[in-house]
């Protein structure tokens, strides 16, 4: 659970502020609007300090309570409460902000081209338009696994060679995959992403409702390999009371050789036992949806202007601010984040995903399974696939499952066709 400091609290929301709570709201100001806790981020307060005294300019932050985030931004905007600048993921919910009317294309700021390229991706829909300034940080989603457990052993670059590599750890007694079943549930897009990040078609027709993942073949070849892992004893004997809490354990022990995760977790929650992260490299993840393998890109928060305010020309300049050098740099010094913007100097990138730069660059996709599958939830896929490791339900019956509870979600949005 999330802790809110009262006073920064109070500072965020400044229209509903209670007497004593801080600054008033300054109307000349711009304003920004925001999770409280991604405005609470470290570079984020940096770089708004940083500009407040550079320019001389106030800001107007705006933080709304992460649970009612979606809903209360949506109700403001096309209101005089709505911001001049709206941080926002590219992900499913974006769909219900009527982006085209409400928010500038980005393409033609002079900034575009400092950023790299798997951010401007992420940043860029369906139609090339580019909605926001990714200013957040990211990371590198693959198979990070200890060099020292595979030593004689080859890191894969196949699906056959992954297999095989597993069933050889099993054979030395070593637990294959990390597999925190129990209240994690990011691991399932990482299969998802190349099935519709390598066919837009196919994102498409899901998102129409014309197709579910029950007629994709990808989608039953992944979660059979996920089960038969399972079965296999790939994933240990205690998976499914594996959870966030025991990932380090697992790997700092070598109880476990690999683990689907991203880079800075190992500078965030690895705590160091008989191997330390330098112990440990990174690979594709494998399971059976793309023969090369995939790395997922980070999630970036967007800086995105609303096209209708008064400011708009000032919001403009302030997302040019947020992306010089010689600002940003300040903002992410000594962030563990891969670079988002090309000059990007002061942050710290793991050895890791810079020793696997090569790999990376063939097989990263934009995160777009949690991201842009409308009605995608993680902690559903996930619950779907547990009954299917308890035994509970088939294949096709978690297939199944995991359509009924993609198209409920997408209905309560009020996506069209559902």
């Amino acid at each position: 659970m999330k802790k809110i400091c009262l006073p920064l609290a109070c500072m965020l929301l400044p229209t509903l502020l209670l007497p004593g709570c801080g600054p008033t709201y300054d109307a000349d100001a711009l304003s920004i609007m925001g999770k409280t806790s991604d405005l609470n981020k470290p570079y984020m307060t940096e770089i708004f300090d940083h500009y407040r005294e550079t320019t001389g300019e106030n800001l107007n932050l705006i933080g709304i309570v992460d649970e009612e985030f979606e809903t209360e931004a949506l109700r403001r905007m096309g209101t005089e409460e709505a911001p001049d600048i709206l941080l926002h993921f590219h992900n499913a919910d974006l769909n219900r902000f009527d982006v085209q009317n409400n928010f500038c294309a980005l393409n033609n700021e002079s900034w575009v081209n400092d950023l790299t390229d798997s951010a401007k991706a992420y940043c860029t829909d369906s139609s090339g338009t580019l909605l926001g300034l990714p200013f957040w940080e990211s990371s590198v989603s693959g198979c990070y696994y200890n060099t020292k457990l595979l030593k004689g052993l080859s890191a894969a670059t196949t699906q056959e060679d992954f297999d095989g590599l597993c069933a050889a750890l099993k054979r030395k007694g070593i637990t294959p995959i990390c597999w925190p079943a129990d209240g994690c549930s990011w691991m399932v897009q990482f299969g998802l992403d190349p099935i519709f990040a390598d066919d837009p078609k196919v994102l498409e027709q899901i998102n129409r409702n014309e197709i579910g993942y029950a007629d994709i073949p990808a989608v039953t070849d992944m979660v059979t390999w996920i089960a038969g892992a399972a079965a296999k004893g790939w994933f240990g004997d205690k998976y499914m009371q594996t959870g966030w809490d025991d990932i380090s354990d697992m790997l700092s022990s070598g109880e476990a050789a690999m683990t689907f995760i991203w880079d800075t977790w190992f500078y965030t929650d690895f705590k160091p036992r008989k191997y330390t992260k330098e112990d440990f490299a990174l690979m594709p993840v494998f399971m059976n949806t793309a023969e090369g393998g995939t790395y997922e890109g980070g999630n970036l928060n967007m800086m995105m202007v609303n096209k209708n305010s008064e400011k708009r020309e000032r919001a403009l300049e302030f997302l040019s601010f947020c992306a010089q050098p010689e600002n940003y740099n300040v903002a992410f010094r000594d962030i563990s984040t891969v670079s988002v913007f090309k000059e990007q100097t002061t942050n710290i990138q793991s050895k890791m995903v810079t020793d696997a730069k090569d790999s990376i660059a063939a097989h990263e996709r934009v995160s777009t399974a949690n991201t842009k599958v409308i009605g995608y939830s993680a902690e559903e896929a996930v619950g779907a696939l547990n009954k299917l490791f308890l035994g509970q339900t088939t294949i096709a019956e978690c297939i199944r499952k995991m359509d009924e509870d993609r198209r409920a979600a997408a209905k309560q949005l009020g996506i069209a066709g559902f």
